[in-house]
């Protein structure tokens, strides 16, 4: 039985149809990632099972409650950071802290999470005044103050430089080792490949794929690339080597296409017993993008939101 059970949701805009009858579930103690191109349904997928949206059909349940009409009941029990998130810029950081303190009956105390997220110096700094990765640390913090078994966190690291990034991801991984379960979307599929148990992809509403971002991959029939610079290569040679499918070249640039764990060697081999002068070698295994890719037809937009729908 899962944290979160969603069958058959179904959410129309007019003559929209946001989500289309999607069904899935939720485990405790697991990173669960949805990803979808702009306009795919995650967000009222999303709102739904936080009980801000009323499904036109279908049913969710979460933690036992039915979030729309036992909101109140699951707000004690989940923790949502929100993407975008304005406060008054005359708040300081222990009084936003301690007002969302002032909701719960027994919250975590907030100094011990300022401290955990290294805020504590700045609990008597403006709010406004925070960078933005402070910010973002914020928004988690107050998603944790409740205790909560759910953890929803939107866009995550979205304008975080590249350290501060990775250093999110790991409090993300310290959630699960809590046994909190956490339920993430993101627009950084290599977030989603490196923090995810499972990934649900979206598109026109509906589930494209629900897997490990290593079975996605793995079944998704997307060959490894061996791209090299060289002269004299005998195409028709090495497309005969094992585990090549196809070879292109592009000028002086040579693509590889196989599939195999013996394939990248096969090839260099063959390179080397052919007396080929190669340079700039590089190997592209498929990634979560490229599953993406191939299963929506859209170019991954990161750092965008999708809007209302």
């Amino acid at each position: 039985m899962g944290v979160i059970e969603v069958d058959g949701l179904k959410k129309f805009y007019g003559e929209v149809k946001a989500v289309d009858g999607v069904s899935f579930k939720v485990f405790k103690g697991e990173i669960f990632g949805m990803v979808g191109p702009n306009g795919a349904g995650k967000t009222t997928t999303i709102e739904c099972i936080e009980g801000l949206r009323k499904p036109d059909a279908g049913n969710i349940v979460v933690l036992g409650l039915n979030p729309y009409k036992e909101r109140e009941k699951l707000y004690k029990r989940i923790g949502v950071q929100l993407q975008e998130t304005n406060y008054d810029p005359r708040v300081k950081v222990w009084e936003i802290c301690e007002l969302f303190s002032s909701f719960y009956k027994n919250p975590i105390p907030y100094n011990s999470l300022l401290e955990r997220f290294d805020l504590l110096k700045k609990r008597n700094s403006f709010v406004s005044k925070l960078s933005g990765g402070q910010r973002q640390k914020l928004s988690i913090i107050l998603a944790l103050i409740p205790d909560p078994e759910i953890v929803f966190l939107d866009e995550l690291t979205t304008g975080l430089d590249p350290k501060a990034r990775r250093d999110m991801w790991e409090f993300v991984k310290n959630f699960k080792e809590e046994g909190r379960t956490v339920f993430l979307t993101t627009h950084y599929m290599e977030e989603a490949e490196y923090l995810c148990d499972r990934v649900l992809i979206m598109d026109g509403g509906r589930i494209v794929a629900l897997d490990t971002p290593e079975n996605l991959i793995k079944n998704s029939g997307i060959e490894n690339r061996i791209i090299f610079e060289g002269d004299g290569v005998n195409i028709e040679k090495l497309k005969e080597v094992k585990g090549v499918i196809d070879v292109k070249k592009l000028e002086r640039k040579i693509i590889v296409y196989g599939r195999g764990e013996n394939f990248v060697q096969s090839v260099i081999s063959f390179l080397n017993k052919e007396g080929v002068s190669y340079n700039n070698l590089n190997i592209k295994n498929p990634n979560l993008e490229d599953v993406f890719l191939k299963l929506t037809g859209h170019e991954f937009e990161e750092g965008k939101d999708e809007g209302s729908i």
